[in-house]
């Protein structure tokens, strides 16, 4: 029985992506799932870094000669089920391009990152929360949906929903202030997606305007979570250093222990650049900025009303502590005299006109993206990785990285 549990311990070294049903096949035996190689492989022990453990937890204990697999795989699903159109945006590790299912003629957003970048940088544990936040976003108006995600030998593919309003990053360069009702109503739109990420115990991290897309009719969509924090409690901390320059708190630059109020803080900092043009404290010397951010008064010029001064000192407090927010979190801020002209319920049902309509035509109206991206070639490469290469990529690619990265909805989630 030993020399039988090794040969397998062995065979699962070198295939941690193997088939679903030699690993269905080997949960039926219980003496081989107590062997400590295979629990590991197979995820069934926590791990000991709380690091790792928030940025991917553990399933809980399944009953007894099964496994916990996580949300299944998506084994039809290939790179050449789609016709790539554009490319209509760029990150570290890859790029996010206009595609058409060539099944049903829909149109996606999808980000295609590579392996090689993100295990270069040690980035797998943001993907993989990137992934866990996406699932977890059904339910609300504000945040971009995943629809399915799956895996080549060497790259990642989120089928995100296709938003073709702009970044709001865009648009502010463009007319390079709001008025305060516009900005109020972003803020709202942005604090109600917030608020819902918090009472999942998911703190965002990185709100800033370029993670802020608007929909065709004008509303708020938040997107990118790679940056997310999963399982921070009402009164959880974490100390990871993360985040865009401009939009740090200061507990951050500190490098103390913060906790959900950080969002807020990116809040008031995203209010403040819409009203004024340019973030709280801003700076080209980057040293000098940091230095601001924890020491110089927040200075509100004359022209926003007293509400809006009173929110933008409320959620720029360098002070967490004091920081609107800290106690109720998103109930505080729904509270407050600048929001009392929105109606939140009919906020959340997208019942409020937006101030502004990017009036696009369709799915192929790309005037609010950057010509950067759009002007780039689709790389060739991004559509023609062999079906066979799908989730069977070797260990030397590092694709044991990515398992359960792969995914797709039941068919509950279209009822």
């Amino acid at each position: 029985m030993k020399d039988k549990t090794t040969a397998l311990t062995s065979f699962m070294k070198q295939r941690k992506m193997g088939l679903n049903d030699f690993i269905q096949r080997l949960a039926t035996n219980s003496y081989a799932c107590k062997h400590p190689e295979v629990q590991s492989i197979l995820n069934l022990s926590p791990p000991q870094d709380p690091e790792l453990m928030n940025a991917n937890p553990s399933p809980p204990p399944s009953p007894p000669q099964q496994i916990n697999l996580g949300p299944s795989l998506n084994p039809s699903a290939k790179p050449s089920d789609f016709h790539f159109l554009k490319v209509i945006g760029k990150g570290s590790f890859g790029k996010v391009l206009l595609a058409r299912h060539r099944a049903d003629d829909q149109f996606y957003a999808v980000k295609v990152l590579q392996k090689k970048a993100i295990l270069k940088k040690k980035e797998e544990k943001h993907i993989m929360s990137e992934r866990n936040v996406l699932l977890k976003n059904v339910k609300h108006p504000f945040l971009v949906g995943l629809h399915y995600s799956f895996q080549t030998t060497d790259k990642l593919y989120f089928i995100l929903d296709y938003i073709n309003g702009g970044e709001l990053f865009y648009h502010l360069q463009r007319e390079r202030c709001f008025l305060e009702p516009r900005a109020r109503f972003y803020a709202a739109e942005i604090a109600s997606a917030l608020g819902y990420l918090h009472s999942l115990n998911i703190v965002y991290r990185d709100l800033k305007p370029e993670n802020i897309l608007l929909d065709s009719q004008g509303h708020i969509i938040l997107t990118d979570f790679g940056l997310c924090k999963e399982n921070i409690e009402p009164n959880g901390t974490t100390s990871t250093f993360c985040g865009t320059p401009e939009y740090l708190a200061p507990e951050v630059l500190h490098k103390q222990p913060y906790d959900r109020t950080v969002d807020w803080w990116c809040l008031g900092a995203v209010l403040y650049e819409m009203l004024y043009g340019l973030p709280p404290f801003y700076s080209r010397n980057t040293a000098e900025m940091y230095d601001n951010i924890l020491n110089k008064p927040l200075q509100l010029k004359p022209n926003i009303s007293n509400a809006a001064r009173h929110l933008l000192e409320g959620l720029l407090q360098k002070d967490r502590t004091k920081r609107l927010g800290c106690t109720e979190d998103f109930v505080e801020i729904k509270v407050h005299v600048f929001f009392s002209p929105i109606n939140w319920d009919d906020l959340n049902a997208k019942k409020i006109t937006p101030p502004f309509n990017p009036n696009v035509t369709g799915p192929n109206d790309l005037r609010h993206f950057d010509p950067e991206f759009t002007d780039e070639p689709v790389p060739s490469s991004i559509g023609c990785s062999p079906d066979s290469a799908l989730a069977t990529a070797s260990i030397k690619d590092g694709s044991e990285a990515f398992v359960g990265f792969s995914y797709a909805p039941s068919m509950d989630s279209y009822l």
